[in-house]
This record gives structure tokens, sequence and C-alpha cells, in this order.
């Protein structure tokens, strides 16, 4: 028998055609995480805005805050519009399962965050309450980043979602702070609760900062580098010294909160000019992608048109089962030996072989950079677990779990995800 079988020929531009199919998904993923990363960015500044207006009684910010909700809403219909045309159209559902369900989760916080607004105009809710309905409206939909992350399947836009998703979750943990920051301003003084708890978040947006470096490229080192030394950096330092100094809870003008907001604010703006440099080039990069791989595609089909229109003979063909480089009988060291007199045909049958082993060498090659991407998810969702176990063994909320985690690592001088890993180890060993 001669030759390759026309099934072969077309399992192989399957495979092509499998990977551009996948890539085009993960593209309008990433249209998707783009829009999620500016309806999160204005849901941390309607947080801010809106906890300065309850803590000052309704006397500051109010119209600050009716100009933010619509900048707000903006962004939510923009991100509903992309949601329906890029998952829900027609009478076919596309998407990851577990992609899917985190979008279901983020729409019903964002499909409800109409009666928190209601409570805050009615002074109904506490600002520590709407702090915290906002951070978990925020961490919704920092869900479906982390979703998108975790389901991408090339490496390149793999690093860059995680990148994106730890240099969005520093900037949520910088808006917390501001929010913390502002809660003890407005009420004139801190405690060592508050400023234990403000350092700890300052740690959480070391540590993810960190990630995002790992897998960030120069131009977005540099622009951190110059947010590092940005004065309202600066600034922001001398409010936080300046709070640790208040530990003992000697009282402070109220005032100040409208200070610390605009410091705090004019880093967490600077971030988000970071944010979009870092969406700009996952959406560049996903098209890039789809792109280089449809050329690939075409490059196949005018190499096995250009193949077909050769002779073939009789003679064997080399294949997977004279490849040396394949594994074989358990011992062997021989290697096999190819006819001299086949040279035309074999240029025939190693151009196909050639072909087929590329592409085997270029998803291995992409499942390698894949894994070593996916591992700061991997160490993600073991701090996710260990967090669950310190709440169901010691009943804390997830925040305290997370401060507890963050504590013991700190202590130990250790990395928190390594940290992570001993504490489900530990609980696991009891189990048994």
């Amino acid at each position: 028998m001669s030759g390759h079988s026309d099934t072969t020929k077309r399992f192989l531009l399957a495979a092509k055609h499998a990977e551009i199919s996948a890539l085009q998904q993960l593209a309008s993923n990433c249209q998707v995480v783009t829009s999620i990363c500016e309806l999160i960015h204005q849901f941390q500044k309607e947080r801010g805005i809106s906890n300065i207006f309850l803590c000052s009684g309704c006397e500051r910010f109010a119209q600050q805050r009716s100009l933010q909700i619509e900048h707000s809403r903006d962004a939510e219909d923009l991100l509903r519009s992309q949601l329906k045309a890029k998952y829900l159209a027609g009478d076919e559902i596309f998407g990851n399962m577990r992609l899917l369900n985190s979008i279901t989760l983020a729409l019903q916080g964002i499909d409800h965050v109409g009666q928190l607004r209601y409570q805050v105009s009615n002074q109904s809710i506490t600002a520590l309450e709407s702090t915290q309905a906002y951070c978990r409206l925020v961490s919704g939909l920092l869900t479906v980043v982390f979703e998108a992350a975790d389901v991408a399947s090339d490496p390149r836009i793999t690093q860059l979602l995680v990148a994106l998703f730890n240099f969005i979750q520093a900037k949520e943990y910088a808006g917390q702070e501001r929010a913390w920051g502002a809660i003890g301003f407005a009420e004139s003084h801190f405690d060592l609760g508050l400023c234990e708890r403000l350092e700890q978040l300052q740690h959480a947006q070391l540590h993810s900062f960190d990630i995002f470096i790992e897998f960030a490229n120069k131009t977005e080192r540099l622009l951190w580098q110059e947010l590092d030394e940005h004065p309202a950096t600066a600034a922001l330092n001398q409010m936080r010294n300046m709070i640790q100094q208040l530990a003992d809870g000697s009282p402070i003008d109220s005032g100040i909160s409208e200070v610390w907001y605009e410091q705090t604010t004019k880093r967490i703006d600077q971030m988000h000019i970071i944010e979009q440099q870092l969406a700009s080039r996952l959406l560049k990069v996903a098209k890039q992608r789809v792109k280089i791989a449809n050329d690939e595609l075409h490059d196949h089909k005018k190499r096995l048109q250009k193949l077909a229109s050769m002779e073939h003979t009789d003679d064997s063909p080399l294949s997977i089962l004279f490849d040396p480089a394949m594994p074989d009988l358990h011992g062997s060291n021989a290697s096999p030996r190819l006819p001299s007199s086949h040279t035309d045909t074999l240029a025939i049958h190693r151009s196909f072989y050639d072909l087929l082993r590329d592409q085997s060498e270029h998803i291995k090659q992409m499942n390698e950079e894949l894994n070593t991407a996916k591992r700061a998810i991997s160490e993600q969702k073991q701090i996710d677990r260990a967090k669950q176990l310190l709440m169901q063994q010691l009943g804390h909320s997830e925040a305290l779990a997370y401060r507890t985690l963050q504590k013991r690592a700190m202590d130990q001088k250790m990395r928190i995800a390594d940290m992570a890993e001993l504490v489900i180890k530990a609980v696991h060993g009891e189990l048994q």
C-alpha cells in the first residue's frame, strides 16, 4: 500500500481546524475579559465614592456618585451586549461550562446592584456593608477572568490572562485598602485591628504584583516601575505610615478622608492605565494567534496538494513505524535502516511525515508552555482551597481565613501558596 490515506490527511487538517476554532473562542473570551476589566474599574470607583458618601452622612460626593453610576451603567450595558453576542448567539451555546457558570453568578450580582444603590441613596446600609457588597460584586467578575485564564488553551494568551488577572486582583486589594482607610478616617480614629487589616491588604497587593511581573512584558514592567515611583505612590506611603502611628486609637480629623481618597484614587487610576495596556495587548495577541493558525492551515493544504501531484511507488513510506524518535521495543538500541535506493519516494514520504511531526511538536510545545503559565492558576486554586478549609475548620469568614493564611506565611517567611499547601496537607492528615 503506497502513500498516506485520505483519512490520515483529513485528520491532519482537522487538528489544525480544531486549534483555530479554540483560538477563535479564546479571542471571544478575551474581548469579554477586556469589558469585564472596565466594568470592574467602574464598580471600584463607585464603591469608593459610595463609601465617602455614606461615611459623610450624604454630605460629600453626591454629584460624583450620580455621574459615576452612569459610567458604571454604560460599562455594564456594553458587557451584557457582548455576553449575549459571544455566548448566546442563535440556538447554540458557546463556551466552557465553568466559564459560563461564573458568568451566570457574576450577572446575578449585577442584576441586583440597583437595589444596593437604592440602599446607599437612602442610607439604609452602612459604609462597611456597602463596601462588602461591592467587593462581592467585583469578586464575581474577577472569577470570570480567572476561569477564562484557566480554560485557555494557548500559552501566550494564558500568560497574558494570568498577568491581567493578578494585576486586577492587586488593584482590587488597593481598592479595598482605600475603602478601609476611608472608614477609619470617617470614624476619626483607627485601631490595631484596622491597621493590621490595611497592612495585610498591602502584602496581598505585593503578592499579586509579583505574579503579574513574572508574566508581563518589558513595556508593562516599565509602566509598573513608573507607578512605583509615581508621586501618588509616595504620598500614599506617607499616609500609610501615618495610619500605622494611629493604631493606638488617637483621634484624627475626619476631613482627611477626602485626601486619602484622592491619593489612593490617583494610584488606582494609574493602575488602570497598565490594566488597559494589558487588555489591549491581550486582544492583539489573540487576533495574531488566530491569523497565524489560519496561515498554517493554508500552508498545510498547499503542501498536501503538492505532495498529491507527485508520483508514489509501493516502497515502504517513512512513518511512525520506522521513526527512531518514537517509543518502541523496550531495551532495544537498534535503529531502523532505510533503503538507500528510494531517495525520491523517501523525500515524498518525509515531506508528509515531517508535516505531521511538526504539528505534533507544535502541540507538545504549546502544552509545555501552557503548564508553566498555569502554575500560577494552580497555586491560586490551592490558596482558595486552603481558605475554604480554614473557614470550615475554624469558622472563619473568607477575609479572616485569607488573613490567617497570609499571617502564617509571613511568620514562617514562606510564600502564601506554599503555606496553603501545608494547610491542605495538615487538614487532610487530621481527617484520615
